[in-house]
């Protein structure tokens, strides 16, 4: 099953949804609870909070839809939540969703929402007359039964790789058993370049990744279409120098570096030598802060404690073999989920 073999068509978001949106409740009459509660935000699949049922008149709660917030976030909700002010929950008349054609659809009205922000929001006037591209059927209609269908076979797929990736490495000895020792950052990492500057007004739409200071999303900060006067790394982590200080991430893909980052680059490293180290110099946001940021001159100073071998160098091979036995760990954990 192709995208591209189909015939797609726009709708008008309430030609074909049921869209309905929260009210504000004051934060103080909301009690603990279990029933989450949907803001604006892009972090933790829109929930600020838990809370209690409330006999306040705005109260309102629904169960299986999608949520769109005010500034375009978009996520699927499988359980009941309660909606704030700034968020709009969507349904298919006459048709249940379920996990599949929900994370279709997610997708699509990512792509309808993603210019949306604080200074141009998506108001409970602005979506019903939004435009939503989507697969059809024979009858011209929203073709809902391939939607599910793609994404199953997309889940098989991903199945079968994770059962290939799964390797015979089945236990390494305990962090604690291993002697550790401090390096410079620079005899770890023999390319270590900060982004460049690139202002916001600057920025051209496109698909290449910008990173930049933030904790979350790998550090991505949004997609543009720059292509000079910029610096585009791949194969690396960014340290973030200021904003969230010291979050760390491994960037296996190309991607425009600001100026808030920093590339730490070895050309030996794999994804899981990377990914080990990763986690340790996220550890720098002990030291530093808002307002004492990670400049060039600090980070080439740092010192990292790693483990080592009978060397007294840095064992590359034991940090590979311990994040892979994690991965597999993990794998499959996933795996004998799926089959329940």
């Amino acid at each position: 099953m192709k995208l591209t073999n189909k015939n797609w068509k726009e709708f008008k978001v309430n030609n074909i949804f049921t869209i309905s949106t929260g009210s504000l409740i004051p934060k103080e009459i909301l009690k603990k609870g279990r029933i989450a509660r949907l803001t604006a935000t892009d972090n933790n699949n829109g929930i600020f909070d838990f809370y209690e049922k409330s006999e306040h008149k705005n109260y309102r709660e629904i169960s299986n839809f999608i949520s769109i917030s005010f500034l375009g976030s978009v996520f699927y909700h499988p359980y009941s939540a309660s909606l704030d002010m700034k968020i709009h929950a969507v349904q298919i008349p006459n048709i249940e969703l379920n996990r599949y054609i929900a994370e279709f659809l997610v997708f699509c009205f990512r792509r309808m929402t993603s210019s949306f922000s604080y200074g141009d929001q998506l108001s409970s006037t602005d979506l019903p007359k939004k435009k939503i591209l989507l697969p059809i059927n024979s009858k011209g209609e929203p073709d809902y039964a391939f939607m599910e269908n793609y994404m199953r076979q997309k889940e098989m797929e991903l199945l079968k790789q994770y059962e290939k990736q799964v390797s015979d490495t089945e236990s390494v000895v305990p962090l604690s058993k291993k002697e550790w020792k401090e390096f410079k950052t620079t005899d770890i990492f023999n390319n270590i370049q900060r982004g460049k500057r690139l202002k916001k007004d600057d920025h051209k739409s496109g698909i290449m990744p910008y990173v930049s200071s933030t904790g979350i999303n790998n550090g991505v900060d949004g997609f543009i279409g720059n292509e000079e006067d910029v610096r585009i790394f791949s194969n690396c982590l960014t340290l973030a120098n200021s904003g969230s200080v010291g979050a760390t991430f491994y960037q296996p893909f190309s991607f425009v570096a600001s100026d808030h980052v920093t590339k730490l680059g070895n050309s030996n490293f794999d994804k899981h030598v990377y990914l080990f180290i990763a986690n340790i110099t996220t550890r720098f946001s002990e030291k530093y802060s808002f307002n004492r940021e990670i400049n060039d001159i600090r980070i080439k100073k740092e010192k990292i404690l790693l483990p080592i071998n009978s060397q007294d160098q840095p064992d590359y091979i034991y940090m590979e073999n311990y994040m892979k036995v994690l991965e597999n760990k993990k794998i499959k954990q996933y795996l004998e989920y799926k089959k329940l």
